[in-house]
């Protein structure tokens, strides 16, 4: 069982798209650019780390890149049984399983960045890493500080986030080493995120997350929130509201893959910062992190067992018996009627991506379709499942 996770604000860093920019995936990079108004590729290829920090451009560039990567990897034919992003990374996740559009996750972290933004310039604070120290203990700190501040992310065990006023973050740091902590790590951010300081901008994203119509989606996401998985669309009007101000329950999130069968993790995006607290949180766990073009060589041999997995041209092969259909194009998909259980012949239309007939390369038993109804794909995007057998 493999789950696809995605990182946050802070895994950004300068020239992160250069790897990328001869790539195929590299085209989602300037379609976000043409939707968000912005030039997201001036940002992945020559903006300094002080640029990069400002929450509005951190948000953007590590959704973007992180769907970049996604997108090579599903090139590739390797989808995920479960996904699972933290903080920003949670659009990212619901774009990866097309519950969220990709035009409208853009426009959805474009604001969510704004939001937070603004809110951090009305009501100041900061945030620091705490390591070392338990859960419960690190709360019991934030209590002593009596001052405003709280714990924002549970990340890993002996890795706790906290946040709040500057005097807060700075009184409980201090608890904390008292407490045993070996060290407290202030964090280069503009604002107290996941704390009752966000609720102005928890306020001004309700009317956008509910306009982005999340759809139902066949790979469940864990909330940071609850850490629940979750696959209807409608729920996550809520879910994303509240994370805005709750703590990120990440090694929740990590403990209830693995308790739903999850054994291997595969972080795409810059960085690998979840891939060290997926060690950290789940024993004999298997992981991965995906950044390069050159890191996918790495993940074929990795989901192979070690063992390099031959992906043929005409299509895209899971298992022996199992197939899927890809995209000709770019363009807005739209199915035919098959029922799921269907045996189609090669050549058969499955779809359209615009005016692009999508037909099958296989024989097989039509098990689902990936893409859905009215969603923007990609080329060589996986559309429909077959089994072959």
């Amino acid at each position: 069982m493999l789950a696809f996770t995605f990182p946050g604000q802070g895994s950004q860093r300068p020239g992160m798209g250069r790897p990328w920019c001869d790539h195929e995936s590299w085209e989602l990079v300037d379609e976000a650019s043409e939707v968000a108004g912005r030039d997201v590729g001036a940002l992945l290829l020559d903006a300094d780390a002080d640029e990069l920090k400002d929450t509005r451009n951190a948000k953007l560039t590590t959704f973007v890149s992180s769907l970049m990567v996604l997108d090579a990897v599903e090139r590739l034919g390797i989808d995920a049984n479960y996904c699972a992003g933290h903080s920003l990374g949670e659009y990212t996740a619901l774009a990866a399983t097309g519950a969220l559009g990709f035009q409208e996750g853009v426009v959805l972290v474009a604001q969510r960045a704004a939001a937070m933004h603004d809110a951090g310039l009305a009501q100041p604070g900061t945030m620091a890493a705490v390591l070392g120290l338990d859960d419960d203990q690190v709360e019991v700190a934030c209590d002593l500080a009596d001052a405003e501040v709280w714990v924002a992310n549970f990340n890993a065990p002996g890795q706790v986030v906290i946040a709040g006023s500057h005097d807060g973050v700075e009184a409980a740091g201090k608890h904390a080493k008292e407490l045993g902590a070996k060290k407290v790590m202030p964090l280069p951010v503009s604002g107290a995120f996941h704390t009752v300081y966000m609720a102005s901008a928890r306020e001004r994203l309700r009317d956008a997350i509910a306009v982005a119509a999340i759809r139902d989606a066949e790979i469940p996401v864990v909330s940071n929130v609850d850490a629940k998985a979750h696959d209807r669309g409608p729920e996550w009007t809520a879910l994303l509201s509240a994370q805005l101000a709750s703590p990120v329950r990440w090694k929740h999130c990590l403990q209830t893959l693995a308790a739903l069968g999850v054994t291997e993790f595969a972080e795409l995006g810059p960085g690998g910062v979840l891939t060290g607290m997926a060690k950290r949180s789940v024993e004999g766990a298997r992981t991965i992190s995906v950044a390069t073009p050159e890191d996918l060589d790495k993940l074929l041999e990795w989901v192979g067992g070690g063992t390099p997995v031959i992906v043929q041209p005409e299509g895209e092969h899971l298992f022996g018996f199992e197939r899927l259909v890809v995209s000709p194009a770019a363009g807005i998909f739209t199915p035919v009627s098959i029922a799921a259980g269907n045996v189609i012949d090669v050549g058969t239309v499955i779809g359209h991506v615009g005016e692009h007939e999508v037909r099958s390369p296989f024989r097989g038993a039509l098990q689902s379709f990936i893409a859905v109804d009215t969603e923007r794909v990609m080329p060589r995007q996986p559309i429909a499942w077959l089994r072959t057998d």
